[in-house]
């Protein structure tokens, strides 16, 4: 931290790795990893590279402030390899001015003054998936094995997730946020390479996992054996050496022959009902349809060799040319997406280039039609990786894409004026009834299997008589279910462990807060470094003292949505007020040297209407001062699994527990269902305080087991079902879970 108000900012020119200008011969050179908070390191200097500066900016008693992050140039991959860098007044403005990113642009000529003066290019050092350790910053490449678009998280950030393979058979996930969604990887697809600079190693459940840090900065590669190694990345300057040329090319030869990256992709053309796949297309026309889908008209110059269902819209809320339009009308498809992806589906722009990621093909039927259809969703979520990308037209895929549309004979142009009403109409149906006709197509009683499918179908005689452990593919109708009430199916459940619990009533917290409340708050543990502190007392009998402790960023405080806040002596009520202003609420209580957490019968986390849990047998609670590693990154992300980690907490996670009797004229067999989002798509955490979503996971099963049908009336379900041997003592039984399948409605 520098405040000096007249000290020189001086721009050294580094030739062959040493400033030009010796530097005075008192000052010493000091290593990162020796520097200690709390000494003094006078006539000492550190050498770096800038990797990344904020804008200069005045403070309220008017003084310049100005940050920046400097690399360690000789140990960029250390645990310790960067450092931040505070300047206040006149130094701040200096520093501003003349800073600049310590990074290799493209060559040019230069004359030999210049030269001189241009920065080198850092050598980086990329650790492979094997030797990655907990707590480092690392450079690394990769192979995309699966990955999710880039969506809107809960904050304002963007989120992609990627999971990367490399040769040593290790895969790394990887969770990406960003303000910025140019600055995200543009994965286009399965088998694309990235390369990650600064991505931050942390080990949960005994897995590494990936996340973005201080100057985090990606390029994409085309996977292709023989494409072109051209980067995909929003930056204008970046490094790029000649061997890491050939990292790439080693790394497609081996994900040709290791890694199965044909993915799901298809044509029009080749669609089949209940079928979920990957789609290269041209968008031509969308519209609002209400307030939770939204309708793409989409072609990829192949037709759909069933007929496809048209969504109902006024003809003035589509967007698009009328003429293209009808010349296309035997040849576009109508996508209607749902909830997270209705955003970005109302940014694109007419006449762009997209893949859209595990569509699903539904086929349905009106009462009043004696033929059935072919729907297109893509439903709520980023389960399976759903989502849309948006393709620049430099992309292989989209090149040859538009060779084979400018090919495509379209109808015979015709003039707006020359087009009768009638066809106008047929083009575009004015359904007023629309919501009856969707409920009729949303209640159709089918399941979507995920995966296998490969395997066929087996009898349940033939499953009950059969050893475990083994995996089915089965046909059945679902006789009857337990627990009939709902909302009892969910738990809690520690993937450690293993344990189940109840979830806890709302008392039970409440008198823990109540406990907590006898407890004084320590002034000394107020306004530290990473919070700052507000305290009031009641004005009732009690004279309760409330305290609130606002976690800062980058010593600044944030906005409502984006801030975590600790509590002291506030009551449920006053909790829940907190949770549906600010993004997490934590409580806690004073102890002689740190806040901590209350008992762990009581949640540990609220954000929004979810309580979040720890197990207590397998958490070892931290001193709150950890989550200060969290506020000090870039974008702190707030997220639950990485509050429990820093915390030492063993999150519970909320899951459907239910079981299921499942016929097919064969035989009878329990089977469980032990999900946390998947069956039902909606997530478990989300249910005991939603009223519409239990609402929809009601409606869901009288679909699946309609109350009051007969045996011959129950409808069809596709499963799969694994086996598995349970000994208790002397005592052994086989059990049943499905797994790989899911209800696949729309909006219930």
């Amino acid at each position: 931290m520098l405040d000096k108000a007249a000290m020189p900012v001086q721009l050294l020119k580094i030739v062959n790795g040493k400033p030009e200008t010796p530097l005075p011969s008192h000052l010493q050179k000091e290593d990162l990893k020796h520097l200690q908070e709390g000494f003094g390191h006078t006539n000492k200097y550190f050498q770096g590279i800038v990797i990344l500066y904020y804008p200069l900016t005045k403070l309220s008693d008017g003084r310049d402030f100005f940050k920046l992050v400097l690399q360690d140039m000789n140990n960029s991959c250390s645990r310790t390899d960067s450092i931040n860098i505070l300047i206040y007044g006149k130094m701040a403005e200096d520093c501003a001015r003349v800073v600049r990113h310590g990074i290799y642009t493209k060559p040019r000529t230069t004359g030999a003054s210049e030269t001189a003066s241009m920065s080198v290019a850092p050598k980086y050092a990329y650790t492979s998936l094997n030797h990655l350790k907990d707590g480092t910053i690392v450079n690394l490449y990769g192979v995309v094995k699966f990955f999710k678009p880039p969506y809107v998280s809960k904050g304002t950030d963007y989120c992609s997730v990627v999971t990367l393979v490399d040769p040593s058979n290790v895969k790394l996930t990887c969770t990406l946020f960003s303000g910025n969604l140019d600055s995200l990887p543009k994965i286009y697809k399965v088998g694309d390479i990235v390369r990650f600079h600064r991505i931050k190693i942390r080990e949960y459940n005994g897995q590494m996992q990936g996340i973005t840090s201080v100057g985090f900065a990606s390029l994409t590669f085309d996977g292709t054996v023989g494409a072109p190694v051209v980067p995909r990345t929003s930056s204008k300057v970046y490094t790029f050496m000649d061997e890491e040329q050939k990292t790439v090319e080693e790394l497609r030869v081996w994900a040709a022959s290791n890694l199965s990256i044909s993915g799901p992709a298809a044509k029009l053309s080749g669609v089949q009902p209940m079928l979920f796949f990957d789609l290269t297309c041209q968008l031509v026309g969308k519209a609002k349809v209400d307030g939770s889908s939204f309708l793409l008209k989409v072609w990829d110059g192949t037709k759909c060799p069933y007929p496809t269902w048209k969504v109902p819209v006024e003809a003035r809320d589509l967007e698009g040319e009328k003429i293209l339009l009808h010349q296309l009308r035997n040849l576009t498809v109508d996508v209607l997406v749902y909830d997270n992806h209705v955003q970005l589906a109302k940014s694109l722009k007419i006449g762009s280039f997209l893949r859209i990621y595990s569509i699903h093909t539904k086929q349905a039927s009106a009462v009043d039609e004696d033929v059935s259809h072919i729907e297109f969703h893509l439903h709520g979520g980023t389960c399976y990786g759903r989502g849309i990308g948006v393709l620049p037209e430099s992309n292989p895929d989209v090149k040859e894409l538009k060779a084979f549309l400018e090919s495509v004979e379209l109808a015979d142009s015709q003039n707006m004026e020359s087009m009768s009403s009638v066809e106008l109409d047929g083009t575009f149906n004015n359904v007023t009834d629309l919501e009856s006709h969707l409920q009729r197509c949303q209640q159709l009683p089918v399941t979507v299997l995920t995966d296998h499918q490969d395997l066929n179908n087996t009898e349940l005689k033939t499953i009950l008589n059969s050893t475990a452990p083994q995996q089915y593919r089965i046909r059945a109708k679902l006789r009857t279910y337990k627990p009939q009430k709902l909302y009892q199916s969910i738990k809690l459940h520690c993937s450690k462990c293993k344990s189940l619990q109840e979830v806890p009533d709302g008392d039970g917290f409440d008198f823990i807060l109540q406990g907590s409340a006898i407890t004084a708050p320590n002034a000394e543990l107020q306004n530290t470094s990473w919070y700052d502190s507000v305290m009031w007392t009641t004005q009732d009998e009690k004279q309760r003292k409330i305290v609130i402790h606002f976690v800062k960023h980058d010593e600044m405080l944030q906005q409502p949505e984006d801030t975590l806040l600790m509590i002291e002596g506030g009551t449920l009520k006053e909790v829940w007020k907190l949770t549906k202003i600010f993004k997490c609420v934590i409580p806690v209580r004073s102890t002689e040297d740190d806040l901590e957490l209350l008992d762990l019968s009581a949640p540990f986390l609220l954000q929004g209407n979810i309580k979040y849990y720890g197990c207590k047998q397998c958490s070892t609670p931290k001193p709150i001062k950890s989550l200060s590693s969290i506020a000090a990154e870039q974008r702190p992300s707030w997220e639950p699994t990485e509050i429990a980690q820093v915390l030492g907490i063993e999150l519970l996670q909320y899951v459907f527990i239910m079981k299921f009797t499942l016929i097919d004229g064969t035989g009878a067999l329990n089977a469980y269902l032990f999900d946390y989002e998947k069956f039902f798509q909606i997530p478990a955490s989300e249910i005991l305080s939603n009223n519409f979503l239990q609402q929809k996971m009601q409606m869901t099963m009288n679909t699946l087991c309609p109350p009051g049908r007969k045996l011959d009336d129950l409808p069809w379900l596709e499963c799969f079902i694994k086996s598995y041997n349970v000994r208790d003592g002397m005592k052994h039984q086989v059990y049943y879970q499905i797994f790989d399948t899911t209800v696949a409605e729309d909006v219930v």
